[in-house]
């Protein structure tokens, strides 16, 4: 057991608030021929050879299995009867500022995550109000009432478990865990659905026969801690001190993973570095986000660690594009015979997007 106290403030009043099917919404409330249409953000794969990704898309087309980061071919095949719209990414920008202006009423520690969600401290809120879940009420009548859109929200002591519940009763739901629900709660949670963790931890934890919150618990503290670090272990007990941030910036969307077994194999090493790059691509795709600067890391066995990185003349979201010049990257490294035991790929210089994802003929020379 851990000697050392683990302190969970229950003080604070936390909401984060989640747009449902955000930039399809918009297009839908603009156009009211799209009701009742399955709606797809992305470009139209017939007119463009087959390439995209989606962006995102309603509710109607979810049903037939498409969601965000899927190619725009694969998106087709699946929903044929599909509406797809590139995309107005400067009206939704303007849209996003306009909801964020009604966070503002209520509370200036709103933490944006992206154009279309956001955390809230409403502990101490404008209106003097005590009641968070009423705060959030509130919120959500605004928006519907002054911008006929729907968002989800969700109510608790701290971000992580805030942003689990704004996504339990999508959409235009609202879901409140108090500080004495929270480990019922967390416990009937897959744990797949627990933020921060990834595919492939998702499969280690499946071997391990892990499947909820409740099997996480069951692994010794110190395996744990070891194996997926201490932000997991904390958050299996619903700790997540992390305050509301009015003024973070997003400097950088990586994914790294250490390899318990060592890797000599180029194939293998290439294989895990289009991983990370796959989990890069759908981060930034989600928090829609462009940047110009790829970076690998690769540490070896000796624990000596190397970082280069490519500058792109255009900026990128493409899943493409990212693990082409990660592969591209790692060619140009000094052979070293030494097993590789972590890669990272990162993508940085971040800028909104702006609604055109860099193809790879647009790439500079390499």
């Amino acid at each position: 057991m851990l000697e050392f106290p683990l302190i969970n403030d229950t003080s604070r009043k936390i909401i984060h608030i989640d747009m449902d099917a955000f930039f399809a919404q918009v297009e839908m409330r603009d156009d009211p021929s799209l009701k009742d249409k399955p709606v797809i953000i992305g470009h139209d794969p017939r007119k463009t050879g087959g390439r995209g990704v989606v962006s995102t898309c309603n509710y109607e087309a979810r049903k037939y299995g498409v969601h965000s980061a899927m190619s725009s071919k694969e998106a087709y095949e699946r929903c044929p009867n599909a509406v797809f719209i590139s995309g107005n990414y400067s009206h939704y920008r303007e849209v996003g500022m306009q909801i964020r202006e009604i966070f503002k009423r209520y509370t200036d520690l709103v933490e944006p995550m992206s154009i279309d969600e956001a955390y809230l401290d409403v502990t101490i809120n404008k209106l003097g109000i005590k009641s968070a879940v009423k705060v959030a009420k509130l919120i959500q009548y605004d928006i519907w009432q002054e911008l006929h859109l729907t968002c989800s929200a969700g109510v608790s002591y701290n971000k992580f478990i805030a942003k689990l519940a704004s996504d339990f009763q999508k959409p235009a739901g609202l879901t409140v865990v108090l500080p004495e629900e929270a480990q019922e709660f967390l416990e009937k949670l897959p744990i797949e659905k627990f933020h921060g963790v990834g595919k492939k931890s998702v499969e280690r934890l499946h071997d391990m026969e892990i499947y909820t919150g409740a099997d996480l618990l069951k692994i010794p503290e110190m395996t744990l801690i070891d194996r997926f670090g201490f932000d997991l272990f904390r958050k299996a007990r619903g700790i997540s001190n992390s305050p509301v941030r009015p003024n973070r910036v997003r400097k950088s969307i990586g994914s790294e993973r250490t390899y318990g077994k060592l890797l000599y194999n180029e194939d293998d090493i290439k294989a895990e570095l289009t991983k990370n790059a796959r989990r890069v691509a759908e981060s930034a795709q989600k928090n829609k986000k462009v940047g110009r600067i790829i970076v690998i890391k690769v540490r070896y066995s000796d624990f000596s660690t190397l970082t280069k990185r490519m500058t792109l003349d255009k900026s990128t979201q493409d899943f493409d594009t990212i693990e082409r010049i990660a592969h591209t990257i790692f060619d140009q490294l000094e052979e070293n015979s030494s097993g590789v035991r972590l890669l990272g790929v990162t993508l940085t210089g971040l800028e909104d997007q702006e609604g055109r994802q860099l193809d790879l003929d647009d790439l500079e020379s390499l």
